[in-house]
């Protein structure tokens, strides 16, 4: 198995900017990509940003250059910079980690973007 830890999740004003940090603990387990959906009551969850462990990135179209996914100072950690951020951008951050054969989720954090 491959834990995912989260952390940085929280409330912020319109504008305003936060920084989401996960960290897998992998054991025997090599992990190919990792990223963050986002998922609101209602609707399917979707991508936010992702990184491959050769630094390819991909992000959702809502993005727009507001969000920068990066690796890490340690190995197996993505961290998500989310700038501009918008009432519309409210919902649950799920980190994900991905190998050759298997799919792994964190928790969630709240993220809420509010006045």
């Amino acid at each position: 198995q491959v834990q995912l830890v989260e952390a940085g999740g929280g409330l912020v004003q319109p504008g305003g900017s936060l920084r989401l940090s996960c960290a897998a603990i992998r054991g025997w387990f090599t992990i190919n990509s990792m990223g963050w959906y986002r998922q609101v009551p209602g609707k399917e969850r979707e991508l936010v940003a992702s990184i491959t462990s050769g630094g390819n990135t991909n992000y959702g179209a809502f993005v727009n250059g507001r969000f920068t996914i990066s690796r890490g100072n340690a190995k197996d950690t993505a961290d998500l910079q989310m700038n501009s951020l918008e009432p519309e951008d409210t919902a649950v951050y799920y980190c994900n980690a991905k190998t050759l054969t298997q799919e792994f989720w964190g928790q969630g954090m709240q993220v809420t973007v509010s006045s």
